[in-house]
């Protein structure tokens, strides 16, 4: 039966060359040059310009606002609110979310409390979104 010890002891490290060692990520390292020029961001490189994706964009954009426009009331898990206002400018989406992603944004006000506040929401209309009214005709 063999020893114990011979499973307990560490192999000598002197018969055992050294493994390469990870780099940092995003280390620069001389095996591993750094592309030039980089990636550009997609949307820079993609859709400036480019109709077709453009209104992929912006149909995705009405996708995720769903029926919200000014005056629907919609009810959801989290209670029941009157849209204000729909802002589809991105930039200005971004400044009210405070997310550099944001493509739009809609300010709501929460009707189950009476002295509710307006506030910024960003959320997709999803299945378990209900629209209790609809928007006054114009």
């Amino acid at each position: 039966m063999p020893s114990m010890t011979a499973l307990i002891t560490p192999a000598e490290s002197a018969s055992r060359p050294e493994l390469p060692r990870r780099p940092v990520p995003h280390e620069r390292t001389p095996d591993r040059p750094t592309p030039s020029g980089g990636r550009p961001h997609p949307r820079t490189a993609h859709t400036v310009g480019d109709p077709t994706i453009l209104e992929a964009l912006r149909q995705v954009v009405e996708q995720q606002i769903g029926p919200r426009e000014p005056g629907v009331i919609y009810q959801n898990s989290d209670g029941a609110f009157e849209v204000l206002s729909v802002t589809r400018d991105p930039e200005r989406a971004r400044g009210l979310l405070n997310r550099r992603c944001a493509q739009w944004a809609v300010i709501v006000r929460d009707v189950l409390h009476p002295d509710g506040e307006p506030f910024v929401v960003g959320t997709v209309w999803t299945t378990s979104d209900r629209l209790v009214r609809e928007a006054a005709a114009r």
